[in-house]
């Protein structure tokens, strides 16, 4: 089964494509990005929430990936 919120590994110049039931929603650079994506979709959760959700499938890296290639600075938010 495919997920219906796909974030792609980080692209060789940083941020991550978002995609909502098989569409680009754009480009994310932290999980905030991430957050207001689903948010335009419909979905309301927090960035907790997205870090953690079984609906989101992270690619090439978790939530915590956001810089060049796979790895990344910036972290999602702890709760």
């Amino acid at each position: 089964m495919t997920a219906e919120i796909v974030v792609h590994r980080a692209s060789p110049t940083g941020g991550r494509r978002v995609d909502v039931h098989g569409e680009n929603v754009g480009v994310a650079h932290s999980v905030a990005d991430v957050t207001e994506f689903l948010r335009r979709a419909g979905l309301d959760l927090d960035p907790v929430e997205v870090a953690v959700s079984p609906l989101i499938e992270w690619r090439g890296g978790g939530p915590e990936g956001w810089g060049q290639g796979s790895g990344g600075s910036q972290e999602a938010p702890r709760g």
